[in-house]
């Protein structure tokens, strides 16, 4: 049994692991970086140790300085949570060269089902059904733009080694092919550094349902049944829930069996989850593999009543699995909202920050998993994610009333959240009455967002432990008590700056501390309105910064690689 477990990862999944580590009598390290040395996950577990700088390049993704301090708290053991390194088969290699035990499956089943193109071929050699598309042995740009024409519009360019959206482009007219590959190939080299790319089909108005799977080295491979992930927005998960509300009893006997078939077919290991797509029709067809734990894996736990994190530790030492599959069953409903730190009346920028109050709710049926506590940041460096509330009930109707109250009594100010909109979402008789597809949020999120005339905060009185008030109101998210460093500032080591531009000039500025990822205009150029001029990164999110008007280019203020502060100019036009 593993003795001494290092957690490669921070927040709440690390928080998550650090509570079953001490159920299991299992020794936690944590680690951390400069931005969360005083973060919840540090404070909790057995033993803490520093990785170095707050950027995740050096520090949450750097395998040299994970290994270190593996080595230096002596575990034996290391689980890689969600997120960062937790797909990296060359993390899990290393682990294994180091003689650690990776929490997870082995490097060659990372590396194998990490590529999107060798998971679709694997899946289909499996008689998992696939979205039709081409994985084009001809990489250059050319190459790519040829295969959607055969494919056909409307279709995807999607990264190979992508994942939650990451390197994925939409496309639906000819027009659009060659900057929607140039974009997806750039994000997926600043993402996954492989810029490998294939095409598929478009599935129009599908639901994602996707099914978690658990094997063990003793040759039992099981299903914990479905999840329906179909309200998301920008390819982004915003509320997930078990049992899916449009898949039948045969449909789901179909995934499910698909989808052991796939794990079987990988020769898989630990927890992982099989994505599908499921068109109107009832068709299902394989998406990807998700190959580690689940930022949703609690709606399984709450509904099966089972601790996947607990399994992922005995499986991983070699144990079989605690469970076989017609002891596993489904009881109830369970639903859960990712709470973020972003503006829905901003086109949901995401937000840093510091959290000046926060209070979870209590109530009967709900969960919270979190890794902030009040008073904490949240960086310009992380995921902006703030919590994830799940609610449980017999049915769908009462779990999805007991989110709505949970959500209701939140207390989070210093920051927007995405409260008020997760909210008005759960209201929509869509949502109610199970009618949704991937797309439903982008097509309806703006104007969701809109109805919102505020961003509502609980604000505390003066006196400590005073009543509380609900009340509307927009928060600066850098604002800082006088006599403070705003964390704007401080990500850039200046004073904030805002510049009133000449006159007769449009200034296309930061809308938060970000880093130029590219530049497309010089001094000189002509932009139309709309035309993207520079693309800036920030909080795991590309963001496009475009001409607010026609012109000419008179200045260009920034450089890619640099870190930029909120309000910054970065182009002149006249």
């Amino acid at each position: 049994m593993i003795r001494r477990l290092l957690i490669a990862n921070r927040g709440e999944i690390a928080l998550r692991i650090i509570r079953a580590c001490r159920e299991m009598g299992i020794e936690s390290i944590a680690v951390y970086s400069d931005a969360d040395r005083r973060a919840p996950h540090v404070a909790a577990a057995d033993r803490a140790i520093a990785l170095g700088p707050s950027p995740a390049g050096k520090s949450y993704l750097s395998i040299p300085r994970l290994l270190d301090a593996a080595r230096t708290g002596d575990a034996d053991a290391v689980h890689p949570g969600y997120g960062f390194l937790s797909e990296n088969a060359a993390f899990a290699d290393a682990c294994a060269d180091a003689g650690l035990i990776f929490v997870g499956p082995p490097a060659a089943v990372i590396a194998r089902m990490g590529s999107k193109i060798e998971a679709r071929r694997l899946a289909a050699a499996a008689g998992v059904p696939v979205v039709p598309g081409e994985t084009p042995a001809d990489q250059s740009d050319a190459g790519i733009r040829n295969a959607v024409d055969r494919v056909g519009l409307p279709a995807l360019i999607k990264a190979s080694a992508g994942g939650g959206g990451k390197g994925m482009r939409l496309v639906r007219a000819t027009g659009e092919i060659d900057d929607a590959i140039q974009s997806a190939r750039r994000e997926a080299l600043a993402a996954f550094a492989d810029g490998t790319l294939y095409v598929e089909r478009l599935v129009e108005s599908p639901r994602h349902v996707e099914v978690q799977i658990f094997a063990d080295a003793h040759g039992h491979v099981v299903h914990l049944f479905e999840r329906d992930c179909s309200t998301q927005r920008r390819h982004q998960k915003v509320i997930e829930e078990s049992p899916s509300p449009a898949i039948s009893e045969g449909l789901r006997a179909r995934m499910t069996a698909a989808a052991v078939a796939a794990a079987r077919a990988a020769d898989y290991r630990n927890a992982g989850t099989i994505e599908f797509l499921v068109d109107p029709g009832g068709q299902f067809y394989f998406l990807e593999m998700n190959t580690r734990l689940q930022v949703e894996h609690p709606v399984t736990e709450q509904v099966t009543g089972l601790d996947l994190v607990r399994a992922q530790v005995l499986v991983a030492s070699g144990e079989p699995l605690p469970w076989a599959q017609d002891g596993i069953v489904q009881r109830g409903h369970a639903i859960e909202a990712r709470v973020y730190a972003e503006d829905p009346a901003r086109d949901f920028l995401p937000q840093a920050g510091r959290v000046q109050r926060y209070r979870e709710p209590r109530l009967p049926g709900v969960r919270v998993d979190s890794g902030i506590a009040e008073g904490g940041e949240i960086s310009v460096y992380y995921d902006p994610m703030i919590a994830k509330v799940i609610a449980t009930a017999e049915t769908r109707a009462l779990a999805i009333a007991r989110l709505t109250a949970a959500l209701a009594e939140f207390e989070i100010s210093g920051l927007p959240t995405n409260v008020p909109f997760l909210m008005k979402i759960l209201d929509l008789p869509a949502f109610r009455e199970g009618r949704l597809d991937t797309a439903f949020l982008d097509r309806e999120g703006a104007a969701l967002a809109a109805t919102l005339p505020d961003v509502p905060v609980r604000v505390a009185r003066a006196s400590a432990g005073g009543p509380q008030s609900l009340k509307h109101a927009r928060w600066d998210p850098w604002a800082s008590p006088a006599g403070t460093t705003s964390p704007a500032a401080a990500t850039s080591g200046r004073a904030r700056r805002r510049v009133a531009t000449s006159a007769g000039r449009q200034a296309l500025t930061a809308p938060m501390p970000a880093t130029v990822i590219a530049v497309h205009v010089k001094p000189g150029d002509r932009v139309t309105k709309g035309d993207t001029a520079v693309v800036l990164e920030a909080m795991k999110m590309e963001m496009p910064v475009r001409a607010t008007a026609d012109g000419v280019v008179a200045t260009v203020a920034c450089k890619v690689g640099e870190l930029v502060q909120a309000d910054a100019v970065l182009i002149e036009v006249e």
